[in-house]
């Protein structure tokens, strides 16, 4: 029985593409029970919205794939006896259904067609046809339409059913009083392909991670259908990544592509490519701003990058600089989007990952500005209630949550290239559409879809088709996002954002971890240093806090290998360039002498001129060799530059040696490697040497005279004060002495902490 069920539900599933993931196309012969081996597709419904006095028609493909002949195979549609479908579950329950049933009503006698005989594995193409009539349909309603197919097998050899399957078809009789404001969201969203690295020459050029973008943008492509096929959806609401549109824009102009394996690399002739799709992205962008422009239609830039706000929400948000950094995208998008469209945009808006929503992102989103969340029924269910209430509704905290229905917005989560699969989203879409409306006809509504932000053009295709004939059966009406966020609430609608806990796992397992948001969030600070002693640190600024955002964009939970060597490539070329300047390593400086001179030499790779540095060289022993003060350095792009540093050497031997460059900012910091090496001091002077023994031998005649005082003091009677005025002089000079001794002594510690 279970192996029996499970073949079944397969030709269900054919149907309904997104509810069960076996869904595919016939020439995959899903397995079926012995005792149901036809496979059964369905291509088209004509038309997809019945009336009276029409004839439905329907195409597909029947494929034995059982193991034998079947003979006298017959295809016909089933009349329903249970009549039109009551409610949201009761469609939902049509669609998961399995073996043939009772419910699916009997076939009609005059849509039978027969196919003859169909050997194992053999597949048929079929068209059937009924008049609206014979379907018994009565009032306006949803229906379920079920293909039959008949015939004999060797076990049983009187006809009998071979297998079904099920679509839905909605049935229009009377005028529809409030059509259903339905908002669309149209994600034109990409990858982040533009990378730091530029290549520079009067006007530096920009860098892509690779021109697989000029292919969606060209005639044909994911990107090119999606501009096109919205474009002809006046109402729309398009929500667009502003990255994606800098990105295209510098397409437009010469742009170079880096060659595999070279992410962390400065970007030269050697390592890059150029870009093949300046036309494309030219044509895409003229597309792109007249669709926008169409009535009715809004533009939603997300902020620029699209940063992965749940994964910041749980992993990052008490990373220090995030919060800025998430308001400087918003404002960057917001800019960005209408600088590169000619129109408005409003860009307070959150788009979660899928759209699933709990109190931490929700509270994210707000310091960030945004106060309009796009999410999810699967996250915000009204399960309890027997309607499907208007989309908007506040959470609190001057938020208002836009809530996708997920039932209908997952139809268009899988690539619909299929016949079969785009036929059954589409009937999916207009049954579920068409149920919501009839739900409360005499009370207006609001609705949102929202698709996935990689939504392909095939399912655009569908998702387009779909709303097109929701609109002419007259139950939806096509509204932008700010006329369904300001509908009223339906005071019945769930408005408690789910708690952390509540969040899925299987979606958290794909999030960016703390770890890499604060490798991120790095980036930063690093960055700042680079840019304190640059002198034209705007060469280097856009490109790399594009960059560093980009490093944390949502796209990537669907790429995240390409993720990680994107992040890998900013922070390999960050520390290149911040070790272009840099000390000359060094070992071993012979220091002939009691003075001379320390040469520390240093370098610049970069291609423009650096300042705000200065080396700083200290002695590991200043008692032994003493440098001067810290030297400053402005140094012109790619040349070099040797310091010298007067010395003085007051014994022979080695003495380890600091070299370090240091901002001259404050606080003055260690900017690159320190550079260690030895200075030998070698041949003295002797008078040097004379004068330090010198040193010597007159203290320790201090020291004997001192004693000798002592024990003279000692050997006195205390009652001869005629000696004290000779002992006091005597007394004095010692103490003199030891004043002038001590001073020897602590000098060498005195210069210590001089230097």
């Amino acid at each position: 029985m279970a192996s029996r069920l499970s073949g079944l539900l397969a030709f269900g599933a054919v149907l309904v593409p997104g509810v069960v993931p076996a869904a595919a196309a016939p020439a995959g012969f899903v397995a079926a029970a012995p005792e149901y081996p036809a496979v059964v597709a369905v291509d088209s419904v004509t038309p997809q919205v019945a009336e009276a006095g029409k004839t439905v028609a329907v195409t597909g493909v029947v494929t034995n794939s059982g193991q034998a002949a079947l003979k006298d195979v017959t295809v016909s549609i089933r009349q329903q006896s249970a009549g039109a479908v009551r409610t949201r579950s009761g469609l939902d329950q049509i669609a998961r259904r399995g073996e043939p049933a009772p419910a699916d009503g009997s076939p009609v006698a005059a849509s039978r067609k027969g196919l003859g005989t169909l050997a194992a594995g053999q597949s048929s193409p079929y068209t059937v046809d009924v008049p609206v009539a014979d379907l018994k349909v009565g009032k306006g309603g949803v229906y379920e339409l079920a293909v039959d197919v008949a015939g004999v097998t060797p076990d049983e050899d009187s006809p009998h059913t071979l297998g079904i399957a099920r679509t839905f078809l909605p049935y229009k009789s009377e005028a529809i009083p409030h059509p259903t404001q339905l908002a669309v969201v149209w994600p034109i969203t990409h990858t982040p392909e533009l990378v730091a690295q530029t290549m520079q020459d009067n006007d530096p050029v920009p860098v892509l991670r690779d021109d697989n973008l000029a292919t969606e943008l060209a005639q044909g492509g994911r990107l090119h259908q999606l501009v096109k096929t919205g474009g002809q959806l006046p109402g729309l609401t398009w929500v667009i990544d502003p990255d994606l549109l800098d990105t295209v824009f510098a397409m437009t102009k010469p742009y170079r592509v880096q060659k595999p394996n070279t992410a962390g690399e400065p970007a030269k002739e050697s390592n890059t490519v150029p870009g093949t799709g300046k036309d494309a992205a030219t044509e895409w962008l003229k597309q792109l701003r007249t669709a926008v422009a169409t009535a009715g239609s809004q533009v939603v830039s997300l902020p620029y990058a699209d940063p992965d706000l749940a994964s910041i929400a749980h992993n990052g948000a008490g990373l220090s600089g995030m919060e800025a950094a998430l308001r400087k995208a918003g404002t960057a998008g917001e800019v960005t989007a209408e600088g590169r469209l000619s129109a408005d945009a409003r860009s307070d808006v959150a788009w979660p990952y899928q759209g699933y929503l709990d109190q931490q992102i929700a509270a994210t989103a707000r310091t960030a500005g945004e106060n309009l969340v796009l999410t999810t029924s699967a996250s915000i269910s009204d399960a309890p209630l027997n309607h499907t209430p208007s989309a908007a509704r506040p959470i609190g905290n001057g938020q208002t949550a836009v809530v996708a229905d997920s039932t209908v917005s997952d139809l268009f989560q899988p690539d619909l290239a299929s016949s079969q699969a785009r036929t059954g989203a589409v009937q999916r879409f207009l049954a579920e559409t068409m149920m919501i409306n009839r739900q409360l006809p005499e009370t207006p509504r609001t609705l949102l879809v929202l698709p996935p932000r990689n939504l392909t053009a095939a399912s655009a295709g569908a998702l387009a088709e779909a709303v097109s004939l929701a609109q002419q059966g007259g139950w939806a009406k096509l509204a932008n996002l700010q006329t369904v966020a300001t509908a009223p609430a339906d005071p019945e609608a769930n408005t408690a954002v789910p708690a952390p806990a509540d969040y899925p796992q299987r979606l958290r397992a794909s999030e960016l971890s703390a770890a890499t948001l604060g490798q991120v969030m790095d980036i930063q600070g690093r960055l700042d240093q680079l840019l304190s002693v640059l002198t034209q640190p705007q060469r280097v600024r856009g490109p790399f806090s594009a960059a560093m955002v980009r490093s944390m964009s949502t796209a990537w939970r669907d790429q995240a290998p390409e993720g990680s060597s994107y992040r890998a490539g900013v922070q390999s070329y960050l520390v290149s360039l911040t070790g272009a300047v840099k000390l000359t390593p060094k070992s071993t400086v012979t220091l002939a002498g009691d003075t001379g001179t320390v040469l520390v030499s240093v370098k610049n790779d970069l291609n423009q001129a650096v300042g705000n540095l200065q080396v700083k060289l200290s002695s590991s022993q200043p008692n032994r060799v003493n440098v001067a003060l810290p030297q400053n350095v402005l140094l012109e792009a790619t040349t070099s530059l040797t310091l010298r540093f007067p010395a003085k050497a007051r014994n022979n031997g080695p003495v380890q040696m600091t070299a370090q460059l240091m901002t001259t900012g404050t606080p003055s910091q260690a900017y690159g490697e320190p550079v260690v090496f030895t200075v030998e001091v070698t041949s003295v002077t002797s008078g040097v040497l004379y004068v330090i023994g010198g040193g010597v031998v007159l203290m320790l005649l201090a020291a004997l005279r001192f004693t000798l005082q002592r024990r003279k003091r000692a050997a006195e009677p205390d009652d001869e004060p005629d000696d004290e005025p000779e002992d006091g002089p005597e007394d004095e000079g010692g103490a003199a002495e030891e004043t002038g001794a001590a001073a020897v002594e602590h000098a060498p510690g005195d210069e210590k902490v001089g230097h």
